[in-house]
């Protein structure tokens, strides 16, 4: 005899994106703290060197080339609204220049690590 019930459905996580800021290192935590709060979980600091040589520097009116690659998780869903508030703020804040884009995560081990990355304290579900 077969088995009538409807099989319980399992839902799909939610995209994640990889999340590379660049900025000036004086202000990597202002960005940090902006990415933060818009649900970015993880973050990780590196140290950089803009590639600009000096004259050019002196021509665009840049002082210091020492940079900061801020790595953020966020949601694909908030990636868009994330990416077009760093836009603003980098024309907007003196001398808060930088670059964001982001690259699509297509894999990830393990449903604790995902639900910590994706920021899911609700353990009703799967996902």
């Amino acid at each position: 005899m077969a088995n009538n019930q409807t099989p319980t459905p399992v839902s799909s996580p939610e995209g994640l994106k990889l999340l590379i800021t660049v900025v000036n290192r004086v202000k990597s935590e202002y960005y940090a703290d902006l990415i933060q709060s818009h649900g970015a979980n993880l973050q990780c600091f590196v140290s950089a060197k803009g590639t600009g040589g000096s004259e050019f520097l002196d021509l665009m009116g840049l002082q210091d080339d020492r940079k900061s690659a801020i790595f953020s998780i966020v949601k694909a869903d908030k990636a868009p609204e994330i990416l077009g508030l760093l836009e603003e703020r980098f024309k907007t804040i003196r001398n808060g220049k930088g670059i964001a884009f982001t690259i699509p995560m297509s894999s990830l081990i393990g449903v604790q690590v995902y639900r910590f990355l994706a920021d899911k304290r609700d353990t009703g579900g799967l996902f």
